[in-house]
């Protein structure tokens, strides 16, 4: 289904630990089954680094709608004869997780500025907004186009 590789500062294979940060990625076929392997992946390796359970539930929340967004834009361009892909790293620091979201699509993503109950799709990002610190987007030189959001990881 994906490729998972997870990485740090001076460390090659197996997981990332030190004590300032950790980094996950996780690639995936752009196909509506690689959301529920996204958040499952999101549960193990947030779960190994010992995040609060609370966070956990956010970032899998985050995390779906995300790959969600991704996965649905990505499957409507199949432009290649290769498949499409959506990539998903997540790199904590000591106050904060930082999701991203990797596709081909080099369209800016958009909301409808749905309230949750107004429309059926669109509410994706209006949830990211609202359980995150902050998110945005950026294209890399490589193409496509990258959704990312904070998760502040506070003791509240």
């Amino acid at each position: 289904m994906g490729r998972a590789a997870d990485r740090g500062p001076g460390r090659t294979g197996g997981p990332a630990m030190n004590a300032t940060s950790y980094t996950s990625e996780l690639e995936l076929a752009a196909r509506t089954e690689s959301v529920r392997w996204a958040r499952r992946h999101t549960r193990g390796v947030l779960g190994a680094w010992r995040l609060r359970g609370d966070h956990i539930d956010t970032a899998q929340l985050i995390v779906s709608e995300l790959v969600t967004n991704a996965v649905r834009h990505e499957a409507g361009r199949r432009d290649s004869t290769d498949e499409p892909r959506v990539t998903l790293t997540l790199h904590c620091e000591p106050a904060q997780l930082i999701v991203l979201v990797s596709d081909g699509n080099p369209n800016p993503p958009v909301g409808n500025g749905a309230v949750p109950h107004a429309a059926e799709g669109g509410r994706g990002l209006f949830i990211v907004e609202a359980v995150s610190k902050e998110w945005s987007y950026y294209f890399p030189p490589t193409g496509g186009k990258v959704v990312w959001c904070i998760l502040a990881l506070g003791s509240e």
